[in-house]
Parts: C-alpha cells; structure tokens; sequence
C-alpha cells in the first residue's frame, strides 16, 4: 500500500501513455482479464460505470471504446460545467484490496517480497537470478540512466464514500478532475504535472476537493488521506523489449506506462511471458 500503485485511482482507461496502437492492445488484453476478476469478490475489481466527461466541445468516443459499448450521454445528463461526455462500464482496482490480492497470488506461487532492497544499477541483483524483469517505474530513470522518463506528479484526497455517487466521474481536460467511487471510500483528482516533488501540496488537495464537490453538488467531505504519485511517462513510448545485461544475464525491460499502469498491467505482462521464450539481442545503454 506504501507504493506509487497504492496512491493510484486504478480506474481501467488509457491514459498518459504511448505509443498508442500498441497501449490499446495491452489495455484490452488486460480488460479481459479483468472483467474475469470481477467475478472473484476477493479480487478487489469490480465493474463501474465511466462517465468521461469535456468542458471543450464535442467529445470524441474512441473505436475501441465504442466496441465496448461506449455510448454518447445524452445532453440533459450532462453536468453543468462539461460540455459533453460518454459512458461506459469499465474494471475499477480498489487499491486498498486488490494489490493485497496480487500479492497473495504472487506469494502462494512462490514468490518472494523484499521491500528493504535498493539497487544503483540491474547488475547488483544477485547473480542466483538468471532472468531479470525491470518494472521499476520512474526509478529506470536512473537505474537504467534512460533519459526518456520524466515524472508525471499526481496527487489525490482520499474521502469518505459519498452517497448516492454510483459511477467513476472524469474529466481529461486541464485541470484533470475525477471522483471514483470505491468499497470504503471515495478517491478525489487530481494533478497532472512534470514534477518530481513528492510532498502533498495543500493547495492542490483545497483545489481538488473544491472542484470535486462543485461538480457534484456536495458539501466538502472531510479528508482523510492525501497521496501523491508520480506516473513514469516515457517520451519515446514504454519500454518492452528482451536484452541482456553487461554482466550477460537476460533482461526485459517494462517500464514508461505513465498514467495507464493498472490500465496495461496484464497486456504487458502476458508481452513479458513471450519475450522470456525469445533469444536476447543487445545490452542495455
């Protein structure tokens, strides 16, 4: 819960990432999976209605929203400070379970969870490991000395579950806004900034619950956490591919997802699993 992944909204849409032929893949690959979760109830994924909402025109509904059945809102459900808007269902992560559950998964396989460990460089890691996997999100920037990474900051109110707020309100255009619904509470957003600055700002959170409650026509709920996270964009598009390191062990590379994270998790990883059968090619820079 400590991580960038447990400040995170987690809400399944793409998002700040690219490039983007190869993100809708991933991101309908993971769809899948998901919506097969959200039949587990110990999964922490559910189903949500997405309400994507612009203050500037006419919203655009993407191809591949509208194969999942994306639809345009009607003009008189449009909430008064948009413009326009689509809705359809989507995964929604609650955070607060569904990383516990990964986890659990993860162990009961055989994995191991170190979360003391801090490496300089993919050649520190103990040479009993053959294959080494890097996701270490904006930490590539200098794990990996990968110049393409900068931080996205994202800062988000945690507040009490709302009444009667039953879908996942967003709004893309600046400043970004979103409420999303989830077991035991309700996530506020947010910021989108190129910043490596991971203290709250007050003024940010004043901002985002102000907004939030405006658009939805409540009282300013009481806050009860704030959290900041910094999204690993890659200006040249994420990063998965097959090399080997100088020390000649394999090495995939996943890293740069952006703001789309939970969005591409098992597109990725199930891109990862092929490129384990692959030859290696190449070092890292």
């Amino acid at each position: 819960q400590q991580t960038i992944s447990g400040a995170a909204a987690a809400l399944w849409f793409p998002y700040d990432a690219e490039p983007v032929e190869k993100v809708i893949a991933w991101a309908l690959q993971t769809y899948n999976v998901l919506v097969d979760l959200s039949k587990d109830a110990r999964s922490g994924v559910s189903m949500i209605e997405l309400r994507q909402f612009s203050r500037t025109g006419e919203i655009q509904i993407p191809q591949w929203a509208v194969r999942l059945g994306a639809r345009q809102i009607n003009r008189d459900e449009v909430l008064p400070v948009f413009t326009s808007g689509f809705m359809m269902n989507v995964p929604l992560m609650d955070t607060t379970i569904y990383l516990d559950y990964l986890a659990k998964r993860f162990l009961a396989a055989g994995g191991e969870i170190n979360g003391d460990v801090r490496f300089e460089k993919l050649e520190a890691v103990s040479p009993e490991f053959h294959l080494v996997i890097n996701c270490s999100g904006i930490g590539a920037k200098t794990l990996v000395s990968d110049a393409d990474l900068e931080p996205h900051r994202g800062q988000v109110a945690i507040v009490p579950k709302i009444d009667n707020l039953s879908c996942a309100i967003v709004c893309d255009d600046a400043p970004l806004m979103y409420a999303i619904p989830r077991t035991n509470d309700c996530v506020f957003g947010g910021t989108n900034e190129v910043s490596d600055n991971c203290e709250v700002d007050p003024t940010s959170t004043s901002r985002i619950v102000a907004e939030c409650s405006g658009i939805l026509k409540i009282d300013k709920p009481r806050v009860r956490a704030e959290r900041v996270g910094l999204r690993p964009f890659r200006k040249s598009g994420v990063r998965l591919e097959r090399g080997k390191l100088r020390d000649g062990r394999t090495v995939i590379q996943n890293y740069g997802h952006g703001g789309s994270g939970f969005t591409l998790s098992w597109g990725c990883a199930e891109e990862v699993f092929r490129l384990i059968g692959e030859p290696s090619v190449g070092a890292i820079g």
